[in-house]
């Protein structure tokens, strides 16, 4: 994938569908998407009682560490980063190899389960990144069509014999 995301309305609709299902089928507090340069792309839950600007751009910084110190022992990533709180845990991981998904868990659920509805998700999060993917080089190659491509050089001569 290139580096660039477009993003279409029915996508992100689907991303935030995505959101709210895992959410509710993890008993989750927060579920968001952020890009790996901090960037958020949707969330879901109680969003408002967090500062998830920061808490974007400092998951995108903890899992860009975290990869630092991967490669210090031989490993290509980690792809699920866990932090465990008094009350609080978060669980980050890379789907697609683009972005991050966060899931703030307290005791009305466990990490088991969080972890299992998370990898459904992770799957269901990477399809709609193909199918963007997919529409962003259909568009792409319909931008590419010169408007200039239907004008010959009979056109051109007749434009300029006047």
């Amino acid at each position: 994938m290139n580096t660039s995301l477009v993003l279409y309305e029915e996508e992100f609709e689907r991303i935030k569908h995505l959101l709210n299902t895992l959410r509710m089928d993890a008993s989750a507090k927060i579920v968001f998407l952020v890009d790996k340069n901090g960037q958020q792309i949707a969330g879901a839950g109680e969003v408002d009682s967090v500062d998830t600007t920061s808490l974007a751009s400092l998951t995108a910084g903890n899992v860009a560490a975290t990869d630092g110190l991967a490669k210090l022992i031989g490993e290509k990533e980690f792809s699920i980063l866990f932090h465990e709180g008094r009350k609080d845990n978060i669980h980050i991981s890379i789907v697609g190899k683009r972005l991050i998904l966060v899931v703030i868990f307290d005791e009305r659920s466990s990490l088991g389960l969080v972890r299992l509805r998370v990898r459904k998700a992770s799957a269901d999060v990477e399809r709609v990144l193909n199918d963007m993917e997919s529409k962003a080089l259909e568009v792409g190659a319909q931008e590419t069509v010169s408007p200039f491509a239907e004008i010959t050089d009979d056109d051109i001569d007749a434009l300029f014999s006047e």
